[in-house]
């Protein structure tokens, strides 16, 4: 430990904020944690990406059996999870599944459970605080382990620790199997280095994902329901919008269905009267009161425009 120390205080110095960036208030103690992501990056790059890479180099089945042992390990601390969010009906369906991939599943290296319809799920106790209305607190990054929250680093070395089966076994074989796991995780993320290298700020961006991913974790389901929500607004707002553009056709068709009254019908009536006598022509001047009628077709036509307007 003395040796990791003096590490850690020769990396203090160097532990800088990029130009132009502004202090996150999530995490007060920036300034340390990257002097700590500093350490833990220049482990991984020396030790744990390497071996990673060798590791993912080994048969998809091996690798997947792997993964499949240590998932069912640590899934008694989902079991325990489950209980203390009064998640019953999971709670049940995870101790289903953690039989069945223990006896079937040959110690968990398959997942039988998978196939027979039983859901995987991810708990653990900083969740559980969430749920329960603890706030995070500030994000913090510590050596070799990563980044937490101290609400998620209380859950971790308490209920979590004590709920693994890891833990009541002898410190070579915890620790052994530990550095397994890494490695196991540590190579499902082999895809993410070059995003990760090419950055702006990796420390940024590594602390705004888990920040994002532990807050889904505890109101994921609340999230999506609010997207959907914000979708359906917008569908009805879209059909809103369409249907005052189909109304207005039906009032513009009704006053053209004026408009044939006006059509003069009395004009084909006009050549009889100058055939008949020339008195007619002043008698028709009286009695074709067509103009007045197609004053009316005139405001119907402002009207329609008017109403096009509002």
């Amino acid at each position: 430990m003395s040796l990791l120390a003096v590490c850690l205080l020769i990396l203090c110095g160097c532990a800088t904020l990029p130009p132009g960036t502004k202090r996150d208030p999530r995490d007060p103690w920036e300034r340390v944690n990257r002097t700590s992501y500093k350490f833990n990056d220049v482990l991984d790059k020396a030790i744990l990406r390497p071996v990673a890479r060798g590791y993912a180099k080994t048969p998809q089945p091996v690798q997947r059996s792997v993964h499949n042992f240590f998932d069912n390990l640590d899934y008694p601390v989902t079991i325990v999870n489950d209980l203390l969010q009064g998640q019953i009906k999971p709670f049940f369906s995870d101790i289903a599944r953690l039989v069945l991939n223990t006896t079937i599943g040959i110690g968990g290296l398959f997942d039988p459970a998978s196939s027979a319809g039983l859901d995987k799920n991810n708990r653990d106790f900083g969740q559980t605080l969430g749920k329960w209305g603890v706030p995070p607190g500030p994000y913090i990054v510590v050596p070799i382990l990563g980044p937490y929250t101290v609400r998620d680093g209380i859950g971790a070395g308490t209920v979590d620790t004590f709920a693994n089966p890891r833990t009541y076994t002898k410190w070579q074989v915890n620790l052994s199997l530990y550095a397994i796991r890494q490695v196991d995780r540590r190579a499902r993320l082999l895809p993410l280095d070059a995003t990760l290298d090419s950055a702006y700020d990796p420390y940024a961006f590594i602390r705004n994902a888990y920040l994002q991913q532990r807050q889904f974790m505890i109101g994921g389901s609340a999230s999506k329901s609010e997207e959907e929500q914000e979708e359906k607004l917008l569908e009805e707002a879209g059909e809103e919008e369409g249907t005052p553009k189909g109304t207005p056709p039906p009032p513009k068709q009704s006053p053209p269905s004026q408009q044939p009254p006006p059509q003069e019908p009395p004009p084909p009536q006009e050549p009889p009267p100058p055939q008949g006598a020339a008195a007619p022509p002043p008698s028709s001047a009286p009695t074709d009161e067509t103009p007045p009628a197609a004053v009316p077709a005139g405001q119907a036509l402002a009207t329609e425009t008017s109403d096009s307007l509002l």
